[in-house]
């Protein structure tokens, strides 16, 4: 009991697109997480005409506010809900969840119409009634299924179950010559209201199913039924097929151009990386040929140098022209270039003229070397 009283009534209605599992939102009153556990039912809903009834006690109705109050763990709650249950998807689980949830102490009993009464009153149905049946006898809110439920509620169907209250959305639900079958329960103080939840019912999954009937006609073809077990003509079987084969056609072709897309990718991707990479090698090939040849280039300064050395290796060191000048008499060894014989000495008359002659050949010397020419003259003392 303090299990279920911890339980929150939920009363919202729910979004399709809610952000927590399976559609839950704060909004709803129920925990988006909630600690892991093993317990759980073990065993089907057991129909009502398989429960034995203690008939010994007398029944008394229980108001709403004794039972939102809580009851005894011995005197549950006893709410009712019936439907068709088509197709049983998640729209019914939660509404079946809600019934369960409107009272801290609550039995639930489900109603399920039989085929008779629902292709009748409401329509051809998808499922038969024992398929119907056996899926809520799965859903693990349910404590008990009345199969062949009546499609209005008598005084007497009530009293026999027990019910204190009925479950159901609030929306009037006209049939049946009525126009809201739920009036009298409404009038009688014993009604409590559900919520529907939105993007999913019955007629929504069987619409899809009708939209796109040729592609779970090919499905079901492909999956190995025949056409009679489908009800396809045989013009209609050969069309699936073709169909088939050229939507595998058509993936196939799909594939090679991706699989060509993706190759084209990652050539340009190569392709780029290659001319970056020349274009990277070009510039440090430009910027090392013009540091070598270029006008202020490496290979100028090394000329120039090597010129300056040889000029400077070449050339006569010249004596200050602060520094008095001082003669020098010949060496005894000098030669005259022009003649093989050893030259007098000279006398006081001839030391003039043997001056201007050295004068003019460092005059010479000077001249040609100016213009490049690298000829080693005898220096004149």
């Amino acid at each position: 009991m303090d299990t279920q009283s911890s339980a929150k009534v939920n009363t919202r209605k729910r979004r399709k697109e809610a952000p927590g599992p399976n559609g839950a939102t704060e909004e709803d009153g129920i925990p988006l997480k909630m600690p892991r556990c093993a317990i759980g039912l073990r065993q089907p809903a057991p129909f009502s005409d398989e429960i034995e009834e203690d008939f010994s006690k007398p029944y008394v109705r229980v108001t709403m506010e004794e039972a939102s109050r809580g009851t005894p763990c011995e005197r549950p709650v006893r709410v009712y809900a019936d439907g068709i249950f088509d197709l049983f998807h998640s729209g019914h689980a939660r509404a079946l969840m809600q019934a369960k949830n409107l009272f801290p102490n609550t039995y639930l009993i489900v109603g399920v119409c039989s085929d008779e009464l629902t292709h009748n009153f409401k329509g051809f149905t998808v499922m038969n009634e024992n398929e119907r049946y056996d899926a809520v006898q799965h859903c693990r809110y349910v404590d008990e299924v009345v199969r062949n439920a009546p499609w209005t509620l008598t005084p007497e169907f009530l009293a026999e179950h027990r019910i204190d209250f009925v479950a159901h959305d609030d929306i009037p639900y006209s049939s049946a010559g009525s126009d809201d079958v739920y009036k009298h329960i409404k009038e009688a103080g014993m009604f409590a209201p559900t919520q529907r939840t939105e993007g999913i019912s019955t007629s929504d999954i069987i619409t899809r199913i009708v939209r796109d009937y040729d592609v779970y006609a090919r499905r079901n073809l492909q999956r190995g039924y025949t056409a009679k077990e489908l009800n396809v003509s045989f013009i209609n079987e050969k069309k699936y097929h073709l169909q088939e084969r050229v939507d595998k056609v058509k993936k196939k072709v799909k594939d090679v151009e991706e699989k060509s897309k993706e190759f084209v990718q990652k050539v340009e991707e190569k392709s780029i990386d290659l001319i970056q990479k020349w274009e990277e090698k070009s510039r440090e090939f430009i910027g090392s040929f013009l540091e070598m040849f270029g006008p202020e280039g490496a290979l100028k300064h090394m000329l120039k140098e090597g010129k300056g050395r040889m000029l400077q290796a070449i050339s006569p060191k010249q004596s200050p022209s602060s520094s008095p000048t001082r003669e020098r008499s010949p060496s005894p060894s000098f030669r005259w270039p022009f003649s093989g014989k050893t030259s007098p000495p000279s006398s006081p008359a001839n030391l003039s003229r043997h001056k201007a002659a050295a004068y003019d050949i460092r005059y010479s010397y000077l001249e040609q070397s100016k213009f490049g020419s690298y000829v080693l003259l005898t220096q004149v003392q």
